[in-house]
């Protein structure tokens, strides 16, 4: 059984013998009506990772403590990737190995290397709780004493005090605000490493810099506000930047963190979408292999969703039928339409991403990064030209597809088309995200206007997927002696919201044309 806690903390350097009873009174900080000195506590963790550092290569912290009131393994996952400083720590009980439950947490990103003992570290903690009025725990504010031992033949050691101020689980992280502007009032400064494990690492790093093992891909980016300046350096970003969420994502998508599965699921398709768009920089030869596995992922990862958001959107419908006209028991059928279509389960996602179909995947995005299949006459070329070109080949196979849209009569081919145009929104949409280190403010703009575009298509084909479903809800109802009335009122809404995008699409098409027309990209 684990635990999730999420931290919510900040560091700063002390100087060697700092004291807790040195630090200035936190009694009348805002809320703060108490505060209640601890300690010491002595505490001794061994953290751990392959020995290429794949762990600290996605920001991700495993341990073994001894010592404190929550001794155990911890693993800590970046929370906010605009803070590092908040993280998500999930806790399992002492143990001798690593429980299975961490196990599979860190298996999107160590695969099948082994984890070996990486640093002690010893502390000894003297800690302030701050409290409320009611003895609730707001804070705690503690002055830690670190000895670090790097394991290893060439293993070295350091030593550091440090004060730390954590927020307690739900409170406001305000608090931690005036803790901060109390104690830089002091004069104590932010530690310049987010964690203590980092700053072990960076004081007791190995000498022998060409000895030390990589990580198995790169993650290099360009500097912050800095376009890349070839076709390569952009579309590699790209990549790079899905292939991060998907597997910073695995753990939530286990964990069952709302909208994981449907972020991660997007990723795949992002990276899909890149393929094929920028199919003159990445070789397709490499590619669509690749492809195809995102496909089958997405597809898993889609089965219960889809489930979901169909269901949603039926008892929507449901929900605005007039009481007066609810004939028969219609949430129950719907609840028991739904669960019949439930093929996948959390079981089976968890054995997906167990499996070695998936794992393989992961490793073949690793290759594909540390080694990629490139045309070098094109990918070597500036960005912007290529990326443009892009662009505008994905947006002739858009109107392409609109065009047969809004030619086509109702029926069964409109919507077939309609459903096509939105793939092809979607994928135009792609390409502009991708593309706007390079083009900047008019990419964006295009990959809003393909949002747009393809938020309405998107909404019709729902309406194509709903209808089909209230009819064999319908058919159901009337087989078991059920009045089917209900769902024909709920099919017609459905056909008018069609109706009503069929018509947004001539007006909203001929914006985006006009739009793009006059676009310098």
């Amino acid at each position: 059984m684990v635990d999730v806690v999420r931290e919510i903390e900040r560091k700063y350097e002390a100087e060697a013998g700092t004291e807790l009873r040195e630090l200035p009174a936190m009694d009348r900080l805002p809320g703060v009506a108490a505060t209640a000195d601890t300690g010491p506590v002595a505490l001794d963790a061994t953290y751990y990772d392959t020995e290429d550092g794949r762990l600290a290569a996605h920001r991700t912290t495993l341990r073994r403590r001894v010592g404190g009131g929550d001794e155990g393994w911890h693993l800590k996952l970046p929370a906010d990737p605009r803070d590092p400083g908040v993280r998500d720590e999930i806790r399992a009980p002492l143990a001798d190995e690593l429980p299975r439950e961490l196990a599979a947490l860190v298996r999107s990103r160590v695969r099948g290397a082994p984890l070996v003992p990486l640093m002690r570290l010893c502390q000894r903690r003297t800690a302030r709780e701050l409290r409320d009025a009611a003895g609730t725990p707001l804070a705690e504010v503690s002055v830690d004493e670190v000895s670090a031992e790097r394991y290893g033949p060439a293993g070295t050691t350091a030593e550091w005090t440090e004060v730390e101020a954590e927020l307690a689980p739900g409170q406001d992280p305000a608090l931690l605000d005036a803790v901060d502007e109390l104690l830089r009032a002091a004069g104590l400064r932010s530690s310049a490493s987010p964690s203590k494990l980092r700053r072990a690492l960076d004081a007791t790093a190995w000498q022998e810099q060409e000895e030390r093992p990589r990580p198995p891909a790169k993650r290099e980016r360009a500097p912050k506000g800095e376009a890349p300046g070839t076709a390569a350096d952009v579309v590699l970003a790209y990549v790079r930047t899905q292939v991060d969420a998907i597997v910073e994502l695995d753990p939530a998508v286990r964990r069952d963190v709302p909208d994981s599965v449907h972020r991660m699921r997007v990723a795949t398709r992002r990276l899909r979408s890149a393929f094929r768009s920028y199919g003159r920089v990445l070789d397709r030869a490499v590619t669509d292999p690749v492809g195809a596995e995102l496909k089958w992922l997405a597809a898993e990862l889609g089965v219960d969703r889809d489930r979901e958001v169909l269901t949603a959107r039926l008892a929507e419908r449901l929900d605005e039928v007039p009481r007066s006209l609810r004939l028969g028991p219609v949430t129950t059928r719907l609840r028991t339409f739904s669960q019949a279509r439930r093929t996948g389960s959390r079981r089976h996602l968890l054995a997906v991403l167990d499996g070695g179909r998936y794992l393989a995947l992961l490793d073949r995005l690793d290759a594909l990064l540390a080694g990629p299949p490139l045309h070098r006459k094109t990918a070597e070329r500036p960005a912007a030209g290529v990326v443009e070109k892009a662009l505008r080949r994905d947006f002739d196979r858009l109107a392409r597809g609109v065009g047969e849209a809004l030619a086509s009569g109702p029926g069964a081919h409109r919507d077939l088309a309609v459903h096509e145009a939105r793939k092809a929104a979607k994928r135009a949409r792609y390409a502009a995200e991708a593309a706007r280190p390079a083009l900047g403010k008019p990419a964006k703009q295009f990959a809003g206007q393909m949002t747009e575009l393809q938020e309405l298509l998107g909404d019709h084909q729902d309406s194509v997927v709903a209808r089909a479903a209230l009819r064999d809800l319908a058919a159901q109802a009337h087989a078991a002696g059920e009045p089917s009335f209900t769902y024909g009122l709920a099919y017609a809404r459905e056909q008018a919201i069609a109706a009503e995008r069929e018509a947004q699409l001539p007006g909203l098409w001929s914006r985006i044309t006009r739009y793009a027309g006059g676009l310098t990209l």
